[in-house]
Parts: structure tokens; C-alpha cells; sequence
């Protein structure tokens, strides 16, 4: 049992950054394959999710369908409640997926480059910066480095290249251009990028080693455009509420509305530092992203990689679970799909499950598909006694016991 004071609430909010569980009706508008990612994780024969089995994953309406067969099952007694829900927002990305989540529909999609970035945008970026630029097209970030990384080192021009996604993205060898001078060359590019061109996110891909070896550090940086709303955060912080974010989640809400943040250099760190925050007395929520399966085996369509990534969360859960209070409430869900064995390495449009668990859920409550991401925040701020959102509907009457 935590230390903490059960006077507060405290809500865990894990983000498993592209675990989705079946594409959504709309799924060919976003030029995807049939997709669930959860059913490609089975195909690698490397998944073993007993406790997220346990808290009602399997149960969930229509996790188990999609353009694949499996042997898993539901169960008859699960422990936690649990749904499916249905992203509002016109994309299948990062950032409107966690703004949906708290409480912000972006209704139009952010733009994207599949024929790379137009010359005002990069002339204006390399007069700003003062230096020249390579690539500007779409483009595996391992791949990218590894054609263009030793005429970086000789010119000292700037990689920078795109993705299916909506995204600015620039790679630097470290010898080359320091990390934090790779990170002021982006907060330029993010002055740069706004209203037609507002790309959702500008990245820093920081990499080191020789040619024929470059890899990428843990040094990753998002610059994202600030959230179009208030956002369950904003209210939260706001009212006097404990924020604590573990780690991109500071990122993708552009620093605002945290109290209290760290960065992880992937997921195991994540959910350790979120076990931690078990233990700390606060009054509010914990949001985590853990974003290896998306970024090291989604896209790379690792479906192995991603199953032990999903299966050492599981393992793990135990511990997230016993540093519950008898008031506090750990919420797991994701923020799109990207299914590993399908062609494409893209995110997929998906539906994301929602786990809620704690001393107080009622076991097995089923709410079936919901229509929004936004009724997590709306059951958060529920939860804590927080105002509310214009958007989303608070299920706390059908999660809690009576």
C-alpha cells in the first residue's frame, strides 16, 4: 500500500503509445490496411499479457477481431473495468490523440509532406539557421542517417525530413551540432511552422558513431504546437491539483499545465518512475507515455519487439497495481494503432482499450464503445472534483462500486 495520504485521489494515467485493438470504420480515409495491433503482438508468438488478461483487456468489444486470427480469449471474471473508445479527431497521431484524451477534438487534420517540405519553408529555415539542408522528403529515421549521415559530418548541413505523420524532423550528429544547439535550430523551425504549414510536432533526432554505424541517442526532443483548448491538464493545474508527467507527455502538451515532469529514456524507465510516483503523497494525476512500442517497434515493424515490450509492461503491472491507495484509480490506454505486420510502417487508425483498475472499480464493468477519447479526462476530472470539460461524459457511475 502506498504512503501516500488516502485523504487525496490520485489517478495513474499509462499512455501505451500505439497499442490499438482494431481498426476504426473510417480506416480507409486514412489510407491504412485493416489493422489491430494487439492481434499482429499474438502473431509474433512473444506475448504473454496475464494481468492485462486479468484487468478485462480481452473483454474488451471487438479487441479480438480484425484481419487476423488468434488463440487469445476473454475471460470470465476480469478484475478491472474497461471499454473500447473511438477517436473524435481527424488523425491517427501522437499529439491528437493524447490532446483528445484530455479533452481536446482537433477536427481537421494537421498537414503532411509526402513530397517534403515547400522552398519557402526550407529557405527560410536555413537563412534563420545558417545552415544548409539535406534529404527534405519522407524518410526512415534509421534509414535517413545512415544515406546521409557522412555528408552531414563533411558539409555540416542539417538533416531534415518528414513522415506519414505531421511532423518537422531534424537529425544532427552530436560531434557536429551539440544537442542543445540542435534544440534551439528546432525551436526555430517551430516559429517557423504555423497555420498553413503548423506541423503537429518538430522533432530533434540527435545520433553519434561512425558511417556505416550511426545510431540515435536518447536525446529525442518534440516541439509540439500548443494545444488548440483547455485541456484536463490546464483545469487540473489550474484548481491546485497535482500534475505529474512521466515522460514525453511534458512535450506533447507543450509544457503546459505540468507541476511536476520527467523524462524517460524509454519504457522501462517510464514504468519505473511511474511505480515511483506510487509512493509520492500528491493530490491529482500521474499521466505516462511509453513510447518504445511505438517509435522502436511499430514503425519498424519489430511485431516481436513490440509483444516483449507490451509483455514486460504486464509484468510490471503487479507493482503499479500494489502502490495503489484505496482511492486512487490507474488508467491504461493508447493514442492510435501501429500495426507491425502490416506493409505499411505508418500508424494505423485504431480504437484504443481503456483499463481502469483500483481498490474502488467495480470488477468487470463493461462500457462498451465510446464515442470519444475525451471521456477519460471527463472521468478524471470527475474523479478528483475537478471542473469540467465542455466535451466528453464521465463514467464514474458505471466504474465505481456503488
Amino acid at each position: 500500500m502506498s504512503e501516500a495520504s488516502h485523504a487525496d485521489r490520485r489517478v495513474f494515467l499509462v499512455v501505451l503509445d500505439s497499442f490499438g485493438i482494431g481498426s476504426e470504420p473510417d480506416w480507409p480515409d486514412f489510407d491504412d490496411e485493416l489493422s489491430n495491433t494487439l492481434t499482429a503482438c499474438e502473431t509474433s508468438g512473444e506475448l504473454h499479457i496475464p494481468n492485462l488478461t486479468k484487468l478485462g483487456l480481452l473483454n474488451i468489444e471487438g479487441a479480438l477481431e480484425g484481419p487476423r486470427d488468434v488463440d487469445l480469449a476473454p475471460i470470465a471474471h476480469p478484475t478491472g473495468a474497461f471499454a473500447r473508445l473511438r477517436e473524435a479527431s481527424a488523425g491517427k497521431d501522437t499529439t491528437v490523440g493524447h490532446w483528445e484524451m484530455a479533452g481536446v477534438v482537433t477536427p481537421r487534420r494537421f498537414p503532411t509532406y509526402p513530397e517534403g517540405f515547400p522552398p519557402e519553408v526550407i529557405k527560410e529555415f536555413e537563412r534563420q539557421t545558417g545552415r544548409g539542408v539535406l534529404c527534405n522528403r519522407p524518410y526512415s529515421g534509421t534509414e535517413v542517417i545512415k544515406d546521409f549521415g557522412q555528408e552531414h559530418r563533411d558539409t555540416g548541413k542539417l538533416i531534415v525530413y518528414t513522415s506519414a505523420d505531421s511532423v518537422f524532423q531534424i537529425a544532427a550528429h552530436e560531434d557536429v551540432v551539440p544537442v542543445e544547439q540542435l534544440y534551439a535550430y528546432c525551436r526555430i523551425a517551430r516559429a517557423i511552422l504555423t497555420g498553413e504549414h503548423g506541423v503537429a510536432r518538430v522533432i530533434a533526432r540527435p545520433f553519434v558513431g561512425e558511417d556505416g554505424s550511426f545510431t540515435r541517442t536518447p536525446r529525442r526532443h518534440d516541439f509540439s504546437l500548443e494545444p488548440t483548448g483547455p485541456t484536463m491538464l490546464d483545469v487540473l493545474s489550474k484548481s491546485g491539483y497535482d500534475v505529474l508527467s512521466v515522460g514525453k507527455i511534458y512535450d506533447i502538451f507543450a509544457h503546459r499545465g505540468m507541476t511536476d515532469f520527467v523524462y524517460t529514456s524509454g519504457n522501462p524507465e517510464g514504468i519505473d518512475k511511474t511505480i515511483e510516483r506510487t509512493g509520492r503523497a500528491f493530490n491529482g494525476l500521474c499521466f505516462t507515455n511509453l513510447v518504445d512500442t511505438d517509435m522502436i517497434y511499430g514503425h519498424r515493424n519489430d511485431a516481436v519487439g513490440y509483444a516483449k515490450a507490451i509483455s514486460y509492461f504486464d509484468a510490471k503491472l503487479p507493482e503499479l497495481l500494489t502502490g495503489l491507495g484505496e482511492d486512487d484509480l490507474l488508467m491504461i490506454s493508447a493514442d492510435h494503432g501501429c500495426d507491425p505486420v502490416t506493409p505499411s510502417t505508418d500508424h494505423s487508425r485504431e480504437y484504443v482499450p481503456w483499463l481502469i483498475a483500483g481498490p474502488r472499480v467495480k470488477p468487470g464493468a463493461n462500457l462498451g464503445t465510446l464515442p470519444t477519447f475525451a471521456d477519460v479526462a471527463a472521468t478524471v476530472l470527475d474523479y478528483l472534483g475537478a471542473p469540467m470539460l465542455p466535451i466528453g461524459t464521465s463514467h464514474l457511475d458505471q466504474i465505481l462500486e456503488g
